[in-house]
């Protein structure tokens, strides 16, 4: 007997992502089937040959493939040993429904940077805590596919440095309770990818990376006047302490604990104001 399927599928915080589906499929074949959403598709091993609407494509692990709601599809793999997968279901309204006809016609592309977007974000949907740059992830990805289906390839937008300074403002104003990305472009009266595309080409940065660059900032402070690393990320608006602990390694090098013990005030002076006070 040959290896048996595996699958994790969840529904993340995250607007806009109906569910997420990391599966290994051996043996596997998918009879013809529709979905409501929209079908954003990779393949990690193997390949996976699939009909839609009569036609025949393949998924490859060079490509990113986006199926398009209520349009019947199959799937088998193309190697005796199955294929690994990761997906995305999209709620519909996340991609213009005139596209679909784009999408059945040309259902894939080979875009490395489209595929190492999609990687990260869903990395980021793995994540508890991650929502915001989840949100910021989506949106970027979103706005690649839209240009892909209105044939328009990757052009980068007009800039719009009125809306990227307001929503640093925005972001400045909330740096602990943090942002959704759907509200902030509600209240700017701008998409949620037209708001992640101005900020980061005005500031260089992705708005979820400013948020979290914030944080540290204020997280530095109050540790090195001597508050717990797991008070300190509640009170700078972490999830919890690994949240915290992941961020401020990936941009110190080290640790919280590490950062805090090389201070060089006596842990007698240090202040004993409440972390959520200081932070502030």
């Amino acid at each position: 007997m040959g290896p048996s399927s595996s699958i994790r599928a969840w529904r993340p915080p995250v607007p806009g992502v109906a569910e997420v589906l990391h599966a290994h499929f051996p043996h596997h074949a998918y009879p013809s089937h529709t979905h409501d959403t929209w079908t954003l598709l990779v393949v990690d091993t193997g390949a996976v040959r699939f009909g839609l609407d009569r036609h025949e494509h393949g998924a490859l692990r060079n490509l990113v493939t986006l199926l398009p709601p209520h349009v019947p599809h199959d799937g088998r793999s193309v190697d005796a040993d199955g294929f690994r997968k990761r997906v995305i279901y999209l709620e519909a309204d996340q991609l213009d429904v005139r596209r679909i006809g784009a999408a059945v016609d040309h259902p894939g592309w080979a875009d490395p940077p489209l595929r190492h977007e999609v990687h990260r974000l869903h990395e980021a949907l793995r994540r508890a805590g991650d929502s915001f740059e989840a949100e910021s992830r989506l949106a970027l990805v979103c706005a690649r596919l839209e240009g892909h289906l209105a044939g328009l390839g990757t052009a980068p937008p007009a800039p719009d440095r009125t809306t990227a300074r307001r929503l640093r403002e925005l972001l400045d104003a909330r740096v602990v309770e943090g942002v959704a990305l759907s509200g902030a472009g509600q209240d700017l009266g701008v998409s949620a990818s037209h708001l992640v595309r101005s900020f980061s080409a005005e500031y260089g940065i992705a708005p979820h990376r400013y948020l979290t660059g914030r944080r540290i900032d204020r997280a530095r402070r109050l540790l090195l006047a001597g508050h717990r690393a797991a008070d300190v990320a509640v009170a700078v608006g972490f999830h919890d302490q690994a949240h915290l602990t992941r961020h401020f390694k990936r941009l110190l090098g080290v640790t919280p604990g590490a950062f805090a013990r090389s201070a060089s005030v006596p842990a007698g002076r240090r202040r004993r104001a409440s972390p959520r006070s200081a932070a502030r």
